[in-house]
C-alpha cells in the first residue's frame, strides 16, 4: 500500500529503487495475542514468508559470479540451511499454534534464542556468527511485512538500491556511489552535514530526518526518493510513476537549455559581472566545474583527503592531490581551505584528540592545525609546492582573532623558506584569506582586513554561531534561518569592510547555489560566489535576468527589516525582478 514518509530534502533530485535497510532486524512487532480463529491463517503466513526468503536466496546464489562467488555462496548455503532447519521452523509452529504469537513476534523470540546460544559458545569464531542469525530473521522478517505487489518487486529487480539508515559516514558515500547506489533516506542526519554536502556533489538524492524509515520500509521495498520537497514514497503507484518520468523529461529538457549557458558571461542586465566559483572536494567536481564554465575554485575542501582514511595523509599524497587540482583548472585561481576537523570527526582521521562536549565550539578549524604544528606544516608545505602550477590562494577557517592570522603568516613564511632552500619552485607572494563563520570574525573585521588578501564568507557556520543553533540538530530546523536579521548584517557588513579596503570577497555556504537567496545577495554588493559545480549553470541563468542597480536600491529596507517575515517581503519585491526563473525557487528553502 502506498505510504509516504516525511523528512527534509538534503540533496536535490529523484530517485527510484530498491530499499536496502542498514539495518534490516529493526521491525515492527506485533505482540497482542492471536485469536484462535487467526491461527491457521498466521501459520500460512510464516510459512509463506520463509518460502520467499529460501527463493530470495537461491535467487542470489544463482547470480554469483566471480573470484568470491564460492566464498559468498557458503554464506547464502548456510543461511538456506537455517530457514530449512526442522527445529528453527517446528518451533516458529509452536509459539504460533500454542504459545498464540503473531508470526513476527515468533520470529523475534526465535532470534533471541538462538543468539543466547551463541553468545554463550567459548569458540570465538562460533560467537561471531550471530550475525548469520540476524540476517536470517532479517530476511524473514522483511518477506513476512513486505506489501508490493508481484508486479512492483518485478520492476524494482530491475532499478538500482537506495539506502535506509540512521546516518551515513562521509568516508561511506564514494565507495557507495562507485557501487551504483541511487540515493539515500536517513532517520537523522542534517542538509548542512558533510555528508549532505557530499550527496549534492555526487548528485545523488538525499532525505535526512525520515525518522520512522527503518520502521516503516522492508529491504527490497520500491521507494521513490524526493530530494526537494523531502518526500519518500514506499509503493509508489502508476501515477506516481509516471510523475517520476515526467521529472526526468523535464531534467533533461532544463539541461539541455542551460547547457547553452556553459560559455556565456555571467553578467546582470545592466552590466555587471559576477564571478561564480565552485566549491570541490575530488576530482569529479574539478572536471563539472571546468564542464560548466566555473571562474575558478572558491572552496576546496581538503577534509576529504583526512576522511577517508585511519591515518592522515603525508605531504606529498596531499601535494599530488593539490597539483592535480590546480592542473585541471588549467590556470584558473583555487583557493585550497586548509583542515576544517574537529574532535568529532578527528579520530575518524587518525587524528586523535580527546572527547570534547561541544566540538562546534572546541578545537576545529584552524585552532585544531595550530594545535598539532606538525599537521599544518605538512599541509601548507603541500599546498604552496603546487604554486608553481598555477594560481592558488590559501583560506583559513575558524578564524576568530587577528592572532591567529598572524600566527598561520609565520608559519606559510617558514614553509616557504624551507621549500625554497629544497629546491622547489614556488610562487613568490601568497596571498592568505580568512573563512568567516565566527560572528567575533565579522564584528572585529576592519581590524584584521589589513592582515588578509581575500576574505571568504561561510555562511553554513555563520548562521550556527550567530543564532546559537547547532546546524546538525533535526528539532531546530526552523530556527536555522539565512534570513534572520542578525545574520544578514553581518553579511552585509563583511561585504562592505572588503569593499572599502579592496579585498575580494567570497560568499561560499549554500545559498550561494541557491537562486532563491541570488537577488537578495546581489543587493546587499556580492559580486563573487561559490556553490556546487551542478547549481553553476542555474545561478548564472538567474544572474543574467537580474538588474543589480535595482535590486541594490532595496538594500536599505532589506536591513532595516526587523524581523525575517518584513525581510521576506522585501525579497518577494526582489524575486519580482525575475519571475520565470523565481517561479521554482521554494521560499521554505531559507529554513535550510
Amino acid at each position: 500500500m502506498r505510504l509516504i514518509l516525511e523528512g527534509s530534502g538534503a540533496s536535490r533530485g529523484m530517485a527510484l529503487g530498491r530499499a536496502r535497510l542498514e539495518q534490516p532486524s529493526r521491525f515492527l512487532v506485533d505482540n497482542t495475542p492471536l485469536e484462535q480463529s487467526e491461527v491457521a491463517d498466521e501459520l500460512l503466513r510464516i510459512d509463506q514468508a520463509l518460502a520467499a526468503a529460501r527463493a530470495e536466496l537461491k535467487g542470489l546464489r544463482d547470480k554469483l559470479d566471480g573470484p568470491l562467488a564460492r566464498e559468498v555462496a557458503e554464506f547464502i548455503d548456510a543461511h538456506g540451511l537455517m530457514l530449512e532447519d526442522p527445529e528453527f521452523v517446528e518451533g516458529l509452529h509452536d509459539l504460533i499454534s500454542d504459545g498464540r504469537y503473531h508470526a513476527s513476534a515468533a520470529l523475534k523470540m526465535q532470534r533471541d534464542r538462538l543468539v543466547a546460544v551463541f553468545e554463550a559458545m567459548d569458540d570465538p569464531y562460533l560467537r561471531s556468527r550471530r550475525e548469520d542469525i540476524e540476517h536470517v530473521i532479517g530476511r524473514v522478517q522483511g518477506a513476512l511485512n513486505r506489501e508490493s505487489s508481484v508486479e512492483e518487486r518485478k520492476l524494482a529487480s530491475r532499478v538500482g538500491e537506495i539506502l535506509v539508515s540512521d546516518t551515513v559516514a562521509p568516508s561511506e558515500l564514494v565507495p557507495l556511489a562507485e557501487h551504483g547506489l541511487l540515493g539515500f533516506i536517513l532517520t537523522g542526519g542534517s542538509t548542512l552535514s558533510h555528508s549532505a554536502i557530499l550527496a549534492r556533489s555526487l548528485r545523488l538524492p538525499m532525505v535526512v530526518g525520515s525518522h520512522e524509515a527503518l520502521s516503516h520500509l522492508q529491504d527490497g521495498d520500491l521507494v521513490l526518493i524526493d530530494g526537494d520537497s523531502g518526500n519518500v514514497i514506499a509503493h509508489p503507484t502508476a501515477q506516481d510513476l509516471a510523475s517520476y518520468r515526467h521529472w526526468q523529461r523535464e531534467l533533461a529538457a532544463q539541461d539541455k537549455r542551460r547547457a547553452r549557458l556553459r560559455e556565456a558571461d555571467t553578467r546582470t542586465v545592466d552590466g555587471i559581472d559576477i564571478h561564480l566559483h565552485a566549491n570541490a572536494e575530488m576530482a569529479a567536481d574539478v572536471a563539472r566545474a571546468r564542464s560548466f564554465g566555473a571562474a575558478g575554485i572558491g572552496l576546496y575542501r581538503t577534509e576529504f583527503l583526512f576522511l577517508q582514511r585511519r591515518d592522515a595523509p603525508g605531504e606529498e599524497e596531499q601535494f599530488l592531490a593539490y597539483r592535480d587540482l590546480v592542473l585541471g583548472m588549467g590556470g584558473l585561481p583555487v583557493t585550497i581551505r586548509t583542515l576544517d576537523l574537529g574532535a568529532d570527526k578527528a579520530d575518524s582521521a587518525g587524528l586523535v584528540l580527546e572527547d570534547e562536549p561541544n566540538p562546534a565550539l572546541g578545537v576545529r578549524g584552524v585552532r585544531l592545525s595550530l594545535r598539532i604544528p606538525q599537521l599544518m606544516y605538512t599541509q601548507l608545505r603541500a599546498i604552496l609546492r603546487t604554486t608553481g602550477y598555477g594560481p592558488v590562494r590559501i583560506l583559513v577557517p575558524m578564524i576568530s582573532a587577528v592572532e591567529e592570522i598572524t600566527m598561520v603568516r609565520r608559519l606559510v613564511d617558514e614553509c616557504a623558506m624551507q621549500l625554497r632552500a629544497e629546491g622547489h619552485q614556488i610562487a613568490e607572494r601568497f596571498e592568505i584569506g580568512a573563512m568567516i563563520e565566527v560572528p567575533a570574525a565579522a564584528i572585529a573585521l576592519r581590524s584584521m582586513i589589513q592582515h588578509l588578501d581575500f576574505v571568504a564568507i561561510g555562511t553554513n557556520d555563520l548562521v550556527q554561531y550567530t543564532l546559537a543553533v547547532d546546524r546538525n540538530n533535526n528539532e531546530l530546523g526552523d530556527l536555522y534561518d539565512p534570513l534572520h536579521p542578525a545574520v544578514l548584517r553581518l553579511i552585509a557588513h563583511t561585504i562592505a569592510v572588503c569593499r572599502r579596503n579592496k579585498r575580494p570577497v567570497t560568499l561560499c555556504g549554500e545559498i550561494a547555489g541557491d537562486v532563491y537567496f541570488t537577488p537578495m545577495l546581489i543587493a546587499l554588493g556580492l559580486t563573487e560566489f561559490s556553490m556546487h559545480p551542478g547549481l553553476i549553470l542555474e545561478v548564472r541563468e538567474a544572474v543574467n535576468t537580474l538588474h543589480a542597480g535595482e535590486l541594490r536600491k532595496l538594500a536599505a529596507q532589506l536591513l532595516r527589516a526587523g524581523d525575517r517575515a518584513s525581510i521576506r517581503a522585501v525579497m518577494q519585491r526582489m524575486r519580482a525582478s525575475m519571475p520565470t526563473i523565481m517561479e521554482n525557487a521554494d521560499p521554505a528553502a531559507a529554513a535550510h
